[in-house]
């Protein structure tokens, strides 16, 4: 992924021009954070949750500066960090880049924590049918890293 000048989307109900970081009330993946896609189609997908659906559109500008987090794939890594950030954890990243856990995802991760799966059997169902990803900022220096281009209702 490009960080000079990348495209990506934010799903909403409502029309974002300014990004927060909000702690809530679950953590999750990359722990409390502005989570954002460089895949338009699972942006559009997530959106599509809400009875109003809105995608955000931002441009990222050079993160390079920035403390960056990048997981290339589903790791032993990137399994620690997303159950560690899961139960609460959080971390000094301003950037972390990676593939997300969804709902299904949830459930091995919640499995593996309480010793009812292993890794060998988690890495086996984490295949996926289609790619995921994610890119979120947890620090107001990071979100002064994008820039709101416009938004669009599906």
């Amino acid at each position: 992924m490009d960080l000079k000048h990348k495209i990506i989307y934010h799903s909403s109900y409502i029309e974002i021009e300014f990004p927060e970081i909000r702690k809530h009330r679950f953590t999750k993946d990359f722990s409390w954070g502005f989570y954002c896609t460089e895949i338009q189609e699972q942006a559009e997908k997530w959106a599509s949750k809400f009875n109003t659906s809105i995608v955000n559109v931002y441009e990222i500008k050079d993160l390079e500066s920035l403390n960056i987090k990048r997981f290339e794939d589903y790791t032993d890594e990137w399994l620690e960090f997303v159950v560690n950030c899961r139960s609460g954890k959080t971390h000094s990243y301003d950037v972390v880049i990676g593939s997300m856990a969804d709902d299904t995802i949830y459930d091995y991760i919640e499995a593996y924590q309480h010793g009812q799966m292993n890794k060998q059997k988690f890495f086996e169902l984490m295949k996926f049918k289609y790619p995921t990803h994610q890119i979120s900022f947890h620090t107001i220096t990071a979100l002064d890293h994008i820039n709101f281009v416009k938004s669009y209702q599906i």
